[in-house]
């Protein structure tokens, strides 16, 4: 009984030291804001990049026209564009340049033509052309292309 009578009488004794501390400092203490305890430092620079479409002019190319994005970021290794392709597409290939096509909008025989093999599309489909092969749209259609590495137009060769 002795020890646990002891031990309560040391326990309340440090919780009464702990009241005199904290009653006695508390009121010392100023609020500090989290941006005042924690600053940041400012940047002007945006860490992100945005592309409105509708606000980039169309470029001729080989597939029809295309509205070429993100060129200008060093954070972003490739280019990517929206292009509309005509129905007269030029069979054409890259020596350097992998390119990615998402078809957003397709016309009802929409096909490609990759090196001799000529495939049907159609809009939610994807396709990754790698340097070397040959290809060209037929009929109509509106795409998503991601080009690696940034595009190049002097990296366009037609047979």
């Amino acid at each position: 009984m002795k020890s646990i009578n002891h031990r309560k009488d040391f326990v309340s004794r440090i919780a009464l030291l702990y009241y005199k501390l904290i009653s006695h400092y508390l009121p010392l203490i100023q609020p500090v804001s989290p941006e005042r305890a924690f600053p940041m430092q400012e940047s002007t620079q945006k860490k992100y990049h945005v592309a409105d479409f509708a606000q980039i002019e169309g470029t001729a190319c080989p597939c029809g026209t295309a509205r070429r994005a993100f060129a200008d970021v060093d954070e972003f290794p490739g280019t990517l564009h929206v292009t509309e392709i005509s129905e007269t597409a030029e069979l054409h290939y890259h020596r350097k340049l992998t390119e990615t096509y998402y078809f957003l909008e397709c016309g009802e025989d929409a096909q490609m033509q990759l090196d001799e093999e000529i495939i049907p599309v159609h809009a939610g489909m994807s396709i990754v052309i790698p340097p070397g092969v040959r290809h060209r749209a037929i009929g109509t259609m509106k795409i998503i292309n991601i080009v690696f590495p940034k595009f190049d137009p002097a990296d366009e060769w037609l047979d």
